[in-house]
């Protein structure tokens, strides 16, 4: 483990500013990164497949990517900080990016899914600073904290969609189809990122909020096994892991599929590029506000928002048909629902387990989260193909019964 140098009461908050700083820089970066590959994903499946049926497999396999290295990467972190995990993840979501260039200049489809996993390591990434910025911040103001780089996604994030296009015109000269041009963007975004977080996010926050903690000093208290003790000891962890968990699998599940669903009522890549920025201008731009509500009302009013976000959310895209402008609306309050639910849950988890264990929690959620979501995104190709997008939103707003009916138990309990 590296060395961290001892740090004082009173250096505290000017180390918080210059930590959330470098923080909110990165997620700048990787938000664009990822928000530019990720919109013409399902597009460019559909390309190389040729059939539509496979379309939900680019984002799924994206959304698996980020599962599969949240534990590895939460190991990572739990030996040496948050600084090497972050870098890693995007180092090697710029490799992911690049193969799915490749894949789509040579029509492979296999090839194609094997670098939407690894371009999810730059999602790992950024879920995982929004714990990086919690490392440090205290208890009360923890859910702003969170917030805070949740919502610095928002910049790269909104452009990311609209910059599609020209990404796409970027590379027509070259030989790689238009739908790729994106990936080869998000590529040298993701490496500029991982520079940033290597030169600058020193002292490692993880590291430092250990030296301050007395409580934090066994590594027996860190492993993954411990983690899963301090979630099933916790009643309150575990719904901090099914609010994460639902919140993002309907997210996912039913965004992934907007493109398509609206590229048959006549959209074109510019118009969907603006109701994906909508949507994405919903998952972080209002998380301060989630933050906020979440430190002065309470998690668990806030997993209740989310819930009736969500679900009003998947009423109207699923009941859109061809309204563009229903449809946008639907998926600005998807990602608004999405947000509550991130923030909340998140926050909600780190409050509920021994700080030891936190570092392995976290990964176990992200790996729940994200798990939950794959297994969502997979089916939800086959849904639309065979019963329809509007068959796609009930299934989100059915999900979303189970987190409201333990919410309200758990609230019950505390009462």
């Amino acid at each position: 483990m590296s060395k961290t140098p001892a740090i004082g009461a009173a250096e505290l908050p000017a180390l918080r500013r210059r930590i959330n700083a470098v923080l909110i820089a990165s997620q700048i970066l990787g938000g664009l990164g990822v928000a530019t590959g990720i919109a013409l994903a399902a597009v460019l499946a559909q390309e190389v497949s040729g059939t539509e049926a496979l379309s939900g497999l680019a984002p799924t396999a994206t959304v698996a990517g980020t599962a599969l290295l949240s534990v590895p990467l939460a190991a990572l972190m739990t030996a040496r900080g948050r600084r090497p995990g972050l870098v890693l993840a995007y180092l090697i979501g710029a490799l992911g990016a690049g193969v799915v260039v490749l894949a789509a200049v040579v029509g492979s489809f296999p090839l194609l899914l094997l670098g939407m996993a690894g371009f999810g390591a730059a999602s790992s990434a950024n879920l995982q600073a929004r714990f990086a910025a919690a490392d440090l911040a205290e208890p009360e103001r923890r859910g702003r904290a969170i917030s805070t780089v949740v919502w610095a996604t928002t910049i790269g994030a909104v452009l990311g969609p609209n910059i599609a296009s020209p990404a796409g015109r970027s590379v027509s000269g070259i030989g790689i189809p238009a739908a790729a041009g994106p990936f080869l963007w998000a590529a040298g975004v993701f490496l500029v990122s991982a520079v940033l977080v290597l030169v600058l996010l020193r002292p490692d926050p993880l590291l430092t909020a250990r030296a301050l903690s007395p409580a934090d000093r066994s590594p027996a208290g860190r492993s993954l096994r411990a983690g899963v003790r301090a979630v099933r000891e916790s009643p309150m962890a575990q719904l901090a892991l099914v609010t994460v968990a639902v919140s993002h699998t309907a997210m996912v599940s039913i965004m992934s599929m907007t493109p398509v669903a609206l590229s048959h009522h006549g959209a074109g890549i510019q118009l969907i590029g603006l109701v994906i920025s909508g949507h994405i201008a919903g998952m972080y731009a209002f998380s301060p506000l989630m933050g906020w509500l979440a430190d002065r009302i309470g998690r668990l009013a806030v997993i209740g928002l989310a819930a009736g976000l969500l679900s009003t959310a998947a009423l109207l895209a699923g009941t859109a048909g061809p309204s563009h402008g229903r449809t946008a609306f639907g998926l600005f309050l998807l990602g608004l629902g999405w947000s509550a639910g991130l923030v909340s849950g998140s926050t909600l988890l780190t409050d509920s387990v021994p700080q030891p264990a936190r570092a392995a929690v976290q990964g176990l959620s992200d790996l729940t989260m994200n798990t939950a979501a794959g297994l969502g995104g997979a089916a939800a190709g086959l849904v639309v193909a065979q019963a329809g997008y509007g068959w796609l939103n009930a299934i989100g707003a059915a999900l979303l019964l189970p987190m409201a009916a333990l919410a309200v138990r758990r609230a019950m309990t505390r009462a």
